[in-house]
C-alpha cells in the first residue's frame, strides 16, 4: 500500500555548532561540569542540565571534593531506577585532569545486587558503619533505608538525588519527605539534578521554604545544543491522525531515520488494547519480514527498495526475548556503531538515561502524562553524534470524535500537547533578559550583538550574545522585580511560571477559542492569578514585575516562531537556518519600540491555533471550539474583583476610570468587571 507522507508543522530551533559543550578544562571538565564544580562548597545544591550535558560525571568531582576537602564522611547517590546506577560506575578522572579517580567497590552498587529494594537497606546499614566513601542505590531503596534508621544515620553525609524530578512536597511522596526532614536538620549536603525544566506538571518539587535553601546551576538547552560538533536542528511537531494510529503512524515516520517509537500506554484511549498486534503491524507494514537475528534478538525487515532495517522491539514482554534485546542495545562496543540498529519500538521503557546517541527521531503516540516526560523522551533525540545534522520530535495525537464522552478526554489531550509544545519550544529558545528601558542611563552590554545599527539609546535594543545564548531585551513600562527572590524568578525560573501558565484549562481554551476574547484578560487576569497562587510571599509589585517577564518571554518567542514558520505576512518559507533567533530579532524590530502593553494585547495561543488549524481536520476543529464555547461561564466574581483592581490601576495612571463605551476592549472590559464587582458586592457576594 501506497502511504502519503505528511508534513508536520513544527517549529525548527537551530544551532551555532560552536564545538564548546565538548570541550573540557584542564581538570577534563566540560562546560556545564565547570559551573557546577565552581559551587561545590555549596550544602544544597540543584544542578538543571538538560539529558546528556554530563551530569553523572559533574557529581563524581563535586562528591571527591566533598569527601576530600569539606570534611564529610561518605557520599550517597540515589537513583530512581537500577539500570541508571550504571551512570555513576568506575572512571578514571585523573586521566584526564583531574586530581582523583572515582570508583566504587561493586558491592556498595546496589543497583547490581540481586534481590529487592527492601532487603537491600541491611547493605544500606552495613556500608553507614563501614569506611568506604560511595554507595549507590535507587529511590525505592534510600527510602526504606532512611525509615529504618533515621535521618539522623545520615548525619555528615552528601545524598546526592539523580532524575530530581521523581521527588514531589506532596506528603504522600516518601523521598520528598525525607529530604524535608533532611534540610530540617541540616547534617547532610544534597546534590539534586534533573534534565527537566520544570518540576513535574502540579506538585512543586519540595516545599517552597526548602527550595530556597537550594542554589542552582542552570545549563540549558540552547547552550547545550549551540556547543555541539555536528547536530545543528531540532524540530518539534505534532500531528493529529484519525482511526488506529498503526496505519498514521507511518505517514510521519522516515524509515532512513534513526528512530525512538513510543506507543500509547494500553489503558489510553489511543491504544487498540493489542500492544504486540500493533508492533506487528508497524513492522509489517516497514517491509517484508526476514526472521530475528539470534545474537540480537533484533527483528530483521527487508523493505522494497531491499535495505535490512534492524528493529529492537521492547514492547513484547517475554523476558527472554526482551532481556537480550536490552542487553544488545546496552552493549558497550556497539556504542559508536550507527548501524548496530535502525528503529527502536518501546513503551515505558527507553525514556530516562536510556543513551542511543544516534538517535534522528523521537516519535511518540499519544500524550504523556507529564511535561517532563516528554523533555526526556525529546532527549533521547538530542544527542550529538556524527554525521547527525538534524533531530526532531513528532507526538501523534488521536483526533477528536463525535461521541461526547470521548470528545471531552480527546480535547484535553489536544489541549496537553499544545501546552507541552508551547513549553518545549521556551526550553529550546536563547534565554531572556528583560530590562527596563532608560534612555538617560542605557548603555550597551559587553559581548551583546545589536545587530546592524549597533546599540541605539533613543530606541528599545535587543543584544544577542552567542555563546551564552541569551537575548537582553529593552521594554518600556517594566516592572523590575526588586526581592531576591522575584530576581532569582525572573532570571531561573520563568519556564516554571510558563508551565503553570500554558497548563491552566481556561487559560488555553479561551486562548485558542474564544473569538471575543480580549488578550489582557489571560495576559494580566489569568497569569496575574496564577503567580499570586503561586508566589504569595511576593509583594504586588513583584508578583507584577515576575508576571510581565514571564508573558514577555511567552509572547516574544510565540512571535518569533510565527516569523520562523513563514506566518510574518511576507509570504516566504520558513527559515530554517537561526529561524527563531532570526524572528526574535525581527519582531522587535517591526515594532520599533517595545512597551509591556504592546506584549500584553498579544493572545499568547494565537500561534499555536494556527499549526491546529493546519494539522486538525476543520471539522474536528469546529466540533472542539463547541464543545468549549458550550461550558464557558460568565463573568465569576473573582474575576470581576481582579478586573475592579486593575480598573483602579488604570484610574492612577490616567486619571479617570476605565470607560464602558471605550472602543478599546480591554478599557471596556475592565469597566464591565467594575460593574460587576459593585453589583456582586452588593449582593453580598464577598466574605
Amino acid at each position: 500500500m501506497t502511504i502519503e507522507k505528511k508534513s508536520v508543522p513544527s517549529v525548527s530551533v537551530s544551532y551555532a555548532r560552536n564545538g564548546s559543550t565538548n570541550k573540557a578544562n584542564a581538570l577534563g571538565m566540560r562546560p556545564m561540569q565547570e559551573r557546577a564544580y565552581e559551587k561545590r562548597g555549596e550544602q544544597y545544591l540543584l544542578i538543571k542540565s538538560p539529558p546528556a550535558s554530563g551530569k553523572s560525571r559533574a557529581l563524581m568531582f563535586i562528591a571527591l571534593d566533598k569527601l576530600a576537602n569539606q570534611g564529610l564522611k561518605q557520599a550517597i547517590i540515589v537513583v530512581p531506577e537500577k539500570s541508571i546506577g550504571s551512570s555513576f560506575a568506575d572512571e578514571p578522572l585523573s586521566k584526564f585532569g583531574f586530581w582523583a579517580d572515582w570508583t566504587v567497590t561493586p558491592k556498595w552498587n546496589l543497583c547490581n545486587a540481586p534481590g529487592e529494594d527492601g532487603g537491600k537497606v541491611n547493605s544500606v546499614g552495613a556500608f553507614l558503619e563501614s569506611d568506604d566513601k560511595v554507595l549507590v542505590c535507587t529511590h525505592a531503596t534510600f527510602r526504606f533505608a532512611v525509615d529504618r534508621f533515621g535521618v539522623e544515620a545520615f548525619d555528615n553525609r552528601l545524598i546526592a538525588v539523580d532524575e530530581f524530578h521523581h521527588v514531589s512536597a506532596n506528603p504522600d511522596n516518601k523521598l520528598g519527605l525525607h529530604l524535608g526532614q533532611f534540610i530540617a536538620r541540616n547534617k547532610v549536603h544534597i546534590v539534586a539534578m534533573t534534565g527537566s525544566y520544570f518540576r513535574g506538571d502540579a506538585e512543586a518539587v519540595l516545599a517552597p521554604q526548602d527550595e530556597a535553601s537550594f542554589d542552582a546551576v542552570t545549563y540549558t538547552y540552547y547552550e547545550q545544543l549551540n556547543g555541539y560538533e555536528y547536530l545543528k536542528q531540532l524540530d518539534i511537531g505534532y500531528f493529529f491522525y484519525s482511526g488506529a494510529y498503526a496505519d498514521d503512524i507511518l505517514a510521519v515516520l522516515n524509515p532512513a531515520e534513526k528512530t525512538i517509537i513510543h506507543i500509547p500506554n494500553v489503558n489510553s484511549r489511543e491504544s487498540t488494547g493489542q500492544k504486540i498486534k500493533e508492533v506487528e503491524h508497524i513492522i509489517e507494514e516497514l517491509g517484508e519480514w526476514q526472521g530475528v537475528d539470534p545474537a540480537t534478538g533484533f527483528q530483521m525487515v527487508k523493505t522494497v527498495e531491499g535495505r535490512v532495517f534492524r528493529i529492537a522491539d521492547l514492547v513484547d514482554d517475554d523476558p527472554s526475548k526482551r532481556d537480550r534485546v536490552s542487553a544488545a542495545l546496552k552493549d558497550p562496543a556497539q556504542k559508536n556503531n550507527r548501524d548496530h540498529v535502525d528503529i527502536i519500538i518501546a513503551l515505558g521503557m527507553a525514556k530516562e538515561g536510556f543513551d542511543w546517541i544516534w538517535c534522528e527521531h523521537a516519535l511518540t503516540v499519544g500524550y504523556r502524562s507529564s511535561l517532563t516526560e516528554i523533555v526526556q523522551i525529546i532527549g533521547r533525540a538530542t544527542r550529538d553524534a556524527p554525521g547527525k545534522t538534524r533531530a526532531r520530535f513528532t507526538n501523534l495525537i488521536a483526533e477528536p470524535d463525535a461521541s461526547e464522552e470521548a470528545v471531552t478526554e480527546a480535547i484535553n489531550d489536544t489541549l496537553k500537547a499544545i501546552a507541552a509544545s508551547l513549553l518545549m519550544e521556551q526550553v529550546l529558545a536563547p534565554r531572556f533578559e528583560f530590562k527596563p528601558k532608560n534612555p538617560a542611563t542605557d548603555t550597551a552590554t559587553p559581548g551583546f550583538d545589536y545587530g546592524e545599527g549597533g546599540y541605539q539609546s533613543d530606541k528599545c535594543n535587543v543584544g544577542f550574545n552567542e555563546e551564552s545564548g541569551q537575548f537582553q531585551i529593552e521594554i518600556k513600562g517594566l516592572v523590575e522585580p526588586k526581592s531576591e527572590e522575584a530576581q532569582r524568578i525572573c532570571q531561573q525560573d520563568l519556564n516554571e511560571v510558563i508551565a503553570a501558565f500554558v497548563q491552566d484549562k481556561p487559560a488555553i481554551e479561551r486562548g485558542l477559542f474564544d473569538e471575543e476574547l480580549v488578550p489582557e484578560e489571560l495576559t494580566q487576569l489569568r497569569l496575574g492569578k496564577i503567580i499570586k497562587d503561586k508566589y504569595p510571599e511576593l509583594d504586588e509589585e513583584d508578583q507584577e514585575a515576575v508576571r510581565q517577564h514571564a508573558i514577555a518571554a511567552l509572547n516574544i518567542t510565540q512571535q518569533a516562531k510565527k516569523i520562523a514558520l513563514g506566518g510574518d505576512g511576507s509570504g516566504a518559507e520558513p527559515s530554517t537556518n537561526t529561524a527563531l533567533i532570526d524572528g526574535v530579532r525581527k519582531f522587535a524590530m517591526d515594532v520599533r519600540d517595545l512597551d509591556i502593553d504592546l506584549i500584553d494585547r498579544i493572545n499568547p495561543f494565537q500561534e499555536a491555533y494556527a499549526i491546529l488549524a493546519k494539522t486538525m481536520s476543520e471539522e474536528s476543529l469546529k466540533q472542539v471550539a463547541a464543545a468549549i464555547a458550550a461550558r464557558r461561564t460568565s463573568l465569576t466574581p473573582e474575576d470581576a474583583k481582579q478586573l475592579a483592581v486593575r480598573a483602579v490601576q488604570f484610574k492612577k495612571e490616567r486619571g479617570r476610570l476605565p470607560s464602558i463605551s471605550s472602543t478599546d476592549a480591554w478599557e471596556k472590559r475592565m469597566a464591565e468587571g467594575a460593574a460587576a464587582f459593585v453589583r456582586f458586592k452588593d449582593e453580598g457576594r464577598y466574605e
